[in-house]
């Protein structure tokens, strides 16, 4: 979402680390909406990042970030 503090560290840590991804404001696209909230169990948490190994993670740290990039 536009407001979500997470969202912005996140896709601020995404750029700096050139890893290339998707951004999918859930305030604007209802079916990504349910889709994140299915993915936590009914309750709206943002970020919700899905990596190409279909893993997830919700709410992620930056050294949550680095640990699943493998980051040094």
């Amino acid at each position: 979402t536009t407001w979500c503090g997470d969202c912005h560290r996140s896709k601020d840590f995404l750029d700096k680390h050139n890893i290339a991804y998707v951004w999918i404001n859930i305030e604007d696209d209802d079916v990504a909406r349910e889709k994140a909230i299915a993915l936590n169990n009914g309750i709206q948490k943002v970020p919700v990042i899905v990596f190409p190994d279909n893993s997830i993670l919700v709410e992620p740290t930056n050294s949550d970030l680095e640990d699943k990039l493998e980051l040094d």
